[in-house]
């Protein structure tokens, strides 16, 4: 059984690369179609060894659409979401948009697969943000095994996490500052090159960002209610791959040794813990995999069962467009899609 997808905002970065993985993964495809603004229409994308013509969102007739991959924002997906699940695609959204209704399943495969059983109220199936994706996979298996009370995260979010223009902005301003030309900044508030900036997305009342606070809570509707989670959040000057201190205290006893165990052995972690230079993973090998890697494991002596670790993914993959792959997958492997008859 194969079916027709369709990849809404497909000339940016994560929509470039759901072509990219589509076609890497081999899903079952009768047709892929790149939609884009209007500006866009005409635009060439690849697929595979193929190469695709962007047509205009607003003029696209979803009849006979099996699965559409939204990633063109939360005011696009707003207003465009619910019309095309009406027409009988699933609609799995990347954006923020539809991820704190409750109507709406918030998946990561490997962690909450048995929540897509309820796609069908809205027709939508919501993408976690980059930085909780890769966070929930390591959770999820010390959560069963020793029961997570506790999460404090710091993230260092690289600045494709902020599109084109963040990877622009700071591919500029590093060449600017070496050939001593005035370095400006438009993206992000402060100069990104050389620098680190705490700060990610708008400040809310009580001195958190909402970077911050889409942590807090997407961790909780993904796993469990119960954990208690604070986090800071900085952008660095990396280009791809984000990275996360993660401290973690447990209601049950635990060791490094046997946190290594059980990360070893859940899906979608890889574990890279050597006691020596190098012996970890960077967002520079990252880019380009699939898997949240974890490093630096160790015991935190100052709370009882308490845990630290280091962890690392490819923010525009797990965090984005390889976590909406793998929702369809997960769909067609549960037999939750059944292909639709072209109108």
């Amino acid at each position: 059984m194969s079916f027709k997808v369709a990849v809404v905002g497909a000339t940016g970065n994560v929509g470039r690369e759901m072509l990219n993985i589509l076609a890497e993964r081999k899903f079952p495809v009768s047709e892929v179609v790149a939609l884009a603004s209007r500006r866009s229409m005409g635009v060439d994308v690849s697929y595979g060894d193929k190469i695709l013509k962007c047509k205009t969102l607003e003029h696209f007739d979803f009849a006979g659409t099996d699965i559409c991959l939204m990633s063109a924002g939360s005011s696009v997906s707003k207003e465009w979401s619910p019309k095309i699940a009406a027409q009988g695609a699933v609609v799995i959204d990347n954006s923020s948009c539809w991820r704190y209704d409750q109507e709406v399943p918030l998946v990561v495969p490997e962690v909450n697969a048995a929540h897509l059983d309820g796609w069908r109220k809205k027709g939508i199936v919501a993408n976690p943000n980059c930085s909780t994706a890769q966070l929930v996979v390591v959770l999820k298996p010390l959560h069963e095994r020793f029961r997570i009370r506790r999460v404090v995260v710091a993230t260092y979010q690289s600045v494709s996490g902020a599109g084109k223009e963040g990877m622009d902005e700071l591919f500029t301003q590093t060449k600017a500052i070496f050939v001593n030309d005035p370095v400006d900044h438009k993206k992000f508030t402060k100069q990104i090159a050389f620098n680190v900036i705490p700060h990610i997305d708008v400040f809310m009342e009580d001195g958190y960002t909402k970077e911050e606070w889409k942590m807090m809570v997407e961790t909780k509707k993904i796993i469990d209610p119960k954990i208690k989670l604070t986090a800071t959040c900085a952008r660095v000057p990396v280009f791809i791959g984000h990275s996360e201190a993660v401290n973690i205290e447990f209601e049950e006893p635990v060791t490094a040794d046997e946190a290594r165990a059980v990360l070893r052995a859940a899906p979608g972690v890889l574990v890279v813990d050597k006691h020596e230079d190098g012996g970890y993973v960077s967002p520079l090998e990252c880019a380009g995999e699939d898997a949240s890697f974890v490093s630096r494991i160790r015991e935190d002596m100052t709370v009882e069962n308490g845990l630290s670790l280091w962890c690392v993914s490819d923010n525009l993959r797990k965090g984005a467009a390889l976590n909406a792959i793998q929702i369809a997958e997960t769909m067609v492997s549960r037999g939750l899609l059944q292909k639709k008859k072209a109108a």
